[in-house]
């Protein structure tokens, strides 16, 4: 397995067709684990860069700043150019400094200095704002980035989540293109077959501003794996136990996604995930999905989702499994 390149979106650079999500990296869990600690990143980084990977996510919240830490590490030994990496701002850093959240250029500025600290690289190929601040004017906003590609410190601007803000994001790429800033390029929306939410205005949105969609919770936050039995309990000390996830993904409606999913992975040989995971990569407006792991193993299941081939009624058929707008291949 080799993963191909495609085009992120009209910037003119070529990306993996799965990028590596590091969210987990050095995250804490409720019993005060580490996740996944400096050795299994690098692990996994190994086997996503093994399998032809080039796109490595993460944010300067992931981990504490770890997550940074431990990439900048393993690109030290490897060619940089070769990698394209993204990181993203916004959430709180500091206990009582409320300077230290959102898209204000005191923040942005301080951040992404950090940011390539820790990455220990001189740019960073994406910057995302990690959510939208509305007390910073967009203007403003949009002025700073525009300083951080012109500083060379920012290739490419990108705006992460905002689902329902699609017009917040057209409205900063106006400001950019009535000034000759840099417009947002790439968005970062979560999607899968049963978050559907950005159907219609938002993708619209990106398609016309010519942006790359670049989709995290590819899997809808494990269901679409089938690890989930619909009448089954989940155990006490699982995440489907809490309620507010056992009310939005465990329902009837999603696990009627899910028997589709698993009826076109035994017609096509392959697991629900990587169905899941190639609905989206044929997608006609999806760039790249972005997939995470705990192990290798894991990670190397998601990747042969590459080598999944949907046609167009198995596609359309897993589009319609949940009510709501799709689009063709």
């Amino acid at each position: 397995m080799s993963l191909d390149f495609v085009s992120l979106g009209e910037t003119g650079v070529q990306t993996s067709e799965l990028q590596f999500g590091t969210w987990r990296f050095g995250r804490t869990t409720d019993e005060g684990n580490v996740e996944i600690d400096e050795e299994r990143a690098h692990e996994l980084l190994d086997a996503y860069a093994d399998a032809g990977g080039r796109f490595i996510d993460t944010a300067d919240v992931y981990g504490g700043g770890q997550a940074e830490e431990w990439i900048g590490d393993w690109l030290a030994d490897r060619d940089r150019e070769e990698f394209t990496v993204a990181s993203k701002i916004y959430w709180q850093i500091r206990d009582g400094d409320p300077n230290s959240r959102g898209t204000n250029r005191k923040n942005l500025r301080h951040r992404a200095e950090k940011i390539l600290e820790r990455l220990d690289t001189d740019y960073v190929d994406l910057l995302y704002i990690h959510r939208w601040d509305d007390d910073t004017p967009a203007r403003e906003m949009m002025k700073t980035l525009n300083g951080l590609v012109e500083a060379g410190k920012v290739h490419y601007l990108g705006a992460s989540t905002l689902r329902p803000n699609a017009w917040k994001v057209a409205k900063a790429n106006e400001i950019a293109r009535r000034e000759g800033w840099e417009p947002f390029t790439v968005v970062q929306p979560r999607y899968n077959l049963v978050n559907r939410e950005v159907e219609g205005d938002y993708l619209e949105m990106a398609e016309g501003y010519g942006m790359a969609v670049c989709p995290w919770s590819p899997l809808g936050q494990g269901v679409l794996t089938g690890k989930y039995d619909r009448d089954a309990e989940p155990p006490e000390d699982s995440k489907a136990s809490e309620s507010q996830f056992f009310d939005r993904y465990l329902t009837e409606e999603n696990f009627d996604v899910v028997d589709e999913v698993e009826a076109v992975a035994e017609e096509v040989g392959a697991t629900p995930a990587q169905v899941s995971l190639a609905w989206l990569s044929h997608h006609s407006r999806v760039t790249a999905p972005i997939v995470g792991a705990r192990t290798v193993d894991q990670l190397e299941e998601n990747l042969g989702a590459a080598d999944v081939e949907l046609n167009q009624e198995q596609f359309d058929r897993l589009a319609e499994a949940k009510p709501g707008p799709y689009d063709e291949l």
